[in-house]
């Protein structure tokens, strides 16, 4: 006999009350949860683990313990903060959201999934996460783990990205009138703790007689997943620029798009098919005696490869770069990407030079366009 939504949700939500989660971002029983936390660790679950986020998420509400908190900081140090985590364009977001919450809201998040969607950095998932989980709205959040189980749950033969609107509307029907947030946070769960990617162990699963795919026998064949096209490869030449000192030049990114507002060790753009010297100098940042190094630098973005050269330069003082001089000490000041970490690791090895200045080299070289990075030396 086919078992009704309603008992469905009571089962998930007293497993829910035994074995949930404790998360540093998630409000203890009885507890009304804190929206700034909850959104915080939503953005930064995005595309990525639990396990990783813990400890970033402890650092940033250490320093920056409420939204008007965050929304006075410098956008460098929130970059800085969230070296690692990838996918740059929500810190950027995070901090304009933070900001727009602050002046425009006086600190307080929308309680409304259409409130919180008119933020920066905030779609229709993460609505619906902050809604439900902050304010008990009846709203639905779908990540992969909630796609997984309801895909399981129900047999859902379509393959992704195509189920997903079934895989909603499925989830949506269960989805209680009270307790919305807890709900949620249970299917999260289920989804991490028990009905895994691999070996799922359903003999633990509180829907495990309700499960069609259970019942077929073969759980891990959803959810169903659309043959996906190869990543293409793109190619660069990264120029790692030294000045009379030994210091290497950085610029910033432009706002938008990959990498926006990040530092970049200067590069020719990014295309498909590789550049030789001759076609990338006019991508220089200055004119140099460039050379390049052997070897390369490989990347993986979400959707495509980057094959990155590196031409190493020495560009004499005065000569009109555009950027900032940074000592190769100093480099962690900065919000570097992971790309651009692997092309200086490439440049240092290649170039044993760039980071080993004599006394009388590191000496202040005369006036430039660039200027001379002034931050403090990297506490980590």
């Amino acid at each position: 006999m086919p078992v009704s939504t309603a008992s469905l949700s009571r089962r998930l939500l007293a497993w829910y009350d035994r074995h949930r989660r404790r998360l540093p971002w998630r409000a203890l029983p009885g507890e009304t949860p804190d929206p700034y936390r909850v959104w915080l660790s939503e953005i930064m679950l995005q595309q990525t683990t639990v396990a990783t986020v813990g400890p970033y998420f402890q650092r940033f509400v250490g320093r920056w313990p409420n939204v008007r908190v965050l929304a006075a900081a410098p956008l460098d140090d929130v970059l800085h903060a969230w070296q690692g985590l990838g996918y740059y364009a929500r810190a950027r977001n995070l901090h304009r959201c933070a900001q727009v919450v602050a002046c425009e809201h006086d600190g307080r998040f929308p309680d409304t999934e259409e409130g919180l969607r008119a933020l920066p950095g905030i779609g229709v998932y993460t609505a619906a996460a902050v809604a439900a989980i902050a304010f008990g709205r009846k709203a639905t959040p779908v990540d992969g783990n909630v796609q997984r189980v309801i895909a399981r749950l129900y047999a859902i033969e379509a393959p992704l990205p195509g189920a997903r609107a079934p895989i909603e509307e499925r989830a949506r029907a269960l989805t209680p009138n009270r307790r919305a947030g807890d709900f949620a946070q249970a299917l999260m769960d289920l989804g991490s703790l028990v009905c895994t990617p691999r070996a799922p162990m359903c003999a633990l699963c509180p829907w495990r007689g309700a499960c069609a795919a259970r019942r077929m026998g073969a759980p891990e064949i959803f959810p169903r997943k659309a043959i996906k096209n190869a990543k293409p490869t793109r190619y660069g030449i990264a120029f790692w620029s030294l000045d009379d000192a030994g210091a290497v030049l950085l610029r910033r990114r432009a706002d938008q798009g990959l990498l926006g507002g990040m530092m970049e060790i200067p590069s020719t753009p990014w295309r498909e098919r590789p550049w030789t010297l001759k076609e990338a100098r006019p991508h220089a940042p200055a004119h140099a005696a460039w050379r390049l190094l052997p070897g390369s630098v490989d990347h993986t973005f979400s959707h495509f490869h980057l094959e990155l050269a590196v031409a190493v330069g020495r560009v004499r003082a005065g000569v009109g770069a555009e950027g900032i001089w940074c000592p190769v000490g100093r480099l962690g000041d900065f919000a570097l990407p992971t790309a651009m970490k692997k092309v200086v690791r490439h440049a240092l090895d290649g170039a044993p030079l760039a980071g080993n200045a004599t006394s009388s080299d590191r000496k202040r070289p005369g006036r430039r366009t660039a200027r001379r990075a002034s931050r403090a030396p990297s506490e980590t």
